[in-house]
């Protein structure tokens, strides 16, 4: 449920309708905030067929659960609308956000849920099987491919983790080198847990009508496998805060870049929040979700404690105070 009608300004503006934002949006919508919702149409989950791990909503595929998230939005007041940010600025005391099309709109605060891209391996194949029987995470995905021949390729500082965690679904996991050889001390964890190392660069996967079925390496060995598990660099979708001096930074695990926030969601830029995977890069839905919500709460109060002093600062003077709630919706 996506509405094109909008004002041209709000109390917050979320940048990103997936969990995180809608969450957030709908927390400051049951506040009486205006609030608007863009969404650039992309979600990170699209290929999967469901989404896991999440409670009361398991399995739920991808896309009725954000079409759930925005009618929930919009019966409150909030405003849901498909565009794609380029910029952010500031403008006086509020922001002014820039879509690709020319459309502006201002907001007294900024949520900033825009999530990030996953930069996937050069490996033939591996693109087109992503969110199939290529996976990332064992949480999300692991159940699915449980006591199947599962293959983790080693392609980040995570990647011998991961392959403890998907040894706890299958008795038969392979991990792939390639550029991400084991230390010595992985190489004996891996060898302990029964998990074999293949040497060498791999370059392709192996299909047989629909399904995974092995992958080959740089000499032509194909190795049989039914899934495979990828650790990808991830990056936030940030670039359109480059304006307000917010930048993604590497982040500590060197899984990627990500917008540090702190446990409120709260930016280094005064009045911008940021909440799901653009400030935390393994966040699952619900964590992401949670990171939204807390993040909604946390703008409405800042907007409370403003229009506090306002009152009082306009009681002193005489001055008659504004509805508290002046710039909500009906």
């Amino acid at each position: 449920m996506v509405t094109e009608e909008w004002n041209d300004d709000y109390d917050a503006v979320v940048i990103g309708g997936g969990a995180a934002g809608l969450n957030g949006a709908l927390m400051l919508a049951r506040s009486r905030r205006s609030v608007l919702v863009i969404d650039g149409g992309a979600p990170r989950n699209a290929p999967a067929d469901g989404v896991h791990g999440l409670f009361a909503r398991e399995g739920v595929p991808p896309g009725e659960l954000l079409a759930r998230g925005r009618a929930e939005v919009a019966s409150y007041g909030g405003r849901v609308v498909e565009g794609e940010v380029i910029s952010a600025r500031r403008a006086e005391s509020d922001f002014v956000v820039g879509l690709a099309d020319g459309r502006s709109v201002r907001a007294r605060r900024l949520l900033v849920a825009s999530g990030l891209v996953d930069e996937l391996p050069e490996v033939a194949r591996l693109r087109e099987r992503w969110g199939r029987d290529v996976l990332h995470c064992p949480y999300c995905h692991g159940w699915e491919v449980r006591d199947r021949a599962i293959g983790v390729l080693g392609s980040g500082p995570m990647s011998a983790h991961v392959t403890q965690l998907f040894r706890q679904l299958s008795d038969d996991v392979v991990y792939f080198a390639h550029t991400a050889p084991p230390t010595a001390e992985q190489a004996e964890q891996f060898a302990a847990r029964g998990i074999r190392v293949v040497e060498g660069i791999v370059t392709e996967l192996v299909v047989t009508g629909d399904r995974l079925t092995g992958v080959r390496l740089s000499d032509g060995t194909v190795v049989e496998r039914a899934a495979l598990a990828v650790g990808t660099r991830m990056v936030a979708r940030a670039g359109f805060l480059a304006e307000l001096g917010l930048r993604p930074s590497e982040h500590p695990s060197g899984m990627g870049e990500y917008i540090p926030a702190d446990a409120t969601g709260r930016t280094e830029v005064p009045g911008v929040w940021a909440a799901g995977n653009v400030s935390d890069l393994s966040a699952q839905v619900g964590a992401a979700a949670a990171a939204g919500a807390m993040a909604g709460a946390q703008i409405n109060a800042d907007l409370v404690a403003e229009e506090v002093a306002a009152a009082v600062a306009d009681r002193a003077l005489g001055e008659i105070p504004v509805s508290a709630h002046s710039h909500s919706q009906p």
